[in-house]
């Protein structure tokens, strides 16, 4: 379509045009020959470039179907919490990495019965909660904050262990002779415990006889209890966890429990006082002398069986 428009005014960079109903239309300059004035009159083709057109429409569906496959199919999904190990005293959650696709990660943190328990750092995906209630139930959840929305896992229901429950128990061995290493594995399966080779969250207790090596350092950096194999076999024996404080690698042997009571081992001291109580000591009555003790010394004392003298006339 050809359009005849007069030039009303032209500017640096914009002319007017003036069509024949006297309407304004601005107009780029630089689009118009250089040789035009007021009053000069152009004509202007105007037609619809249907190929450029469809050329745009496919280009921006393109960028609609990129933008759709890259934010729109994918989104964070909640975690999925899980219990490793549950002992008397403490619980080892675990998790999924966490799905966060196309969204940026605010925050991650753990419920404990609805109360805030604390931030989990982006590295990490266990946890070890500890002085927890024995034979307590407590319900655990993550709470995942991202740009595209807060993700709340499910409900996990954890029920720590009673002091007779062993299943807990996960233990890692040290130096050791091989024989007492058999024989510690063989406990292991008895009470149900379990032995992994290195040092974990969930390890409880570092089991050795000689207090050296990397894995014997790495337990004092984790503050994993150090014992002898001995205290595994005072809980299987006892049938219940024991205290550790006896058994330590330092400790002294004879504050050790060898015998199927809970009772610790009397001191040499106290089984002496056992075998030879102490005597009582004598009780001594005074009384007030009789006046024969007082007119005559030297008279003997009367027995208790015997006569009492007549008093003096």
């Amino acid at each position: 379509m050809l359009v005849s428009l007069t030039v009303g005014k032209v500017d640096a960079g914009v002319a007017v045009l003036l069509t024949e109903d006297k309407r304004l239309i601005e107009f780029p300059s630089i689009l118009l020959p250089a040789d035009i004035t007021s009053g000069s009159i152009v004509d202007i083709n105007v037609a619809r470039n249907e190929t450029a057109e469809e050329k745009a429409v496919q280009k921006f569906e393109a960028l609609q179907e990129d933008i759709y496959s890259t934010f729109g199919i994918h989104s964070p999904s909640a975690p999925v919490l899980r219990c490793r190990n549950a002992t008397q005293t403490s619980v080892v959650l675990e998790w999924d990495p966490v799905q966060l696709a196309t969204a940026e990660l605010r925050s991650l943190s753990l419920y404990r019965n609805g109360s805030k328990a604390g931030n989990i750092p982006r590295d990490k995906l266990s946890t070890k909660i500890s002085g927890l209630a024995v034979d307590t139930e407590y319900t655990f959840h993550l709470v995942l904050r991202t740009s595209a929305g807060t993700y709340t896992s499910e409900r996990l229901t954890v029920r720590t262990h009673k002091m007779t429950d062993l299943t807990g128990i996960t233990i890692t061995p040290g130096i050791m002779p091989q024989q007492l290493r058999d024989d510690l594995q063989a406990t292991v399966d008895r009470i149900g415990a379990k032995m992994i080779d290195t040092l974990r969250i969930d390890t409880t207790h570092f089991v050795c006889t000689e207090g050296r090596g990397q894995a014997w350092e790495k337990a004092g950096d984790m503050n994993v209890p150090v014992v002898v194999p001995d205290w595994l076999k005072g809980c299987e024996r006892e049938g219940r966890i024991v205290g550790v404080r006896a058994y330590y690698l330092d400790a002294d042997p004879k504050l050790r429990n060898i015998g199927p009571t809970s009772q610790p081992l009397p001191s040499p001291q106290q089984q002496q006082l056992r075998v030879h109580p102490p005597l009582s000591s004598p009780r001594i009555e005074h009384t007030p002398p009789t006046p024969e003790q007082i007119q005559n010394p030297e008279m003997p004392t009367s027995q208790p069986n015997s006569v009492p003298a007549p008093p003096p006339k």
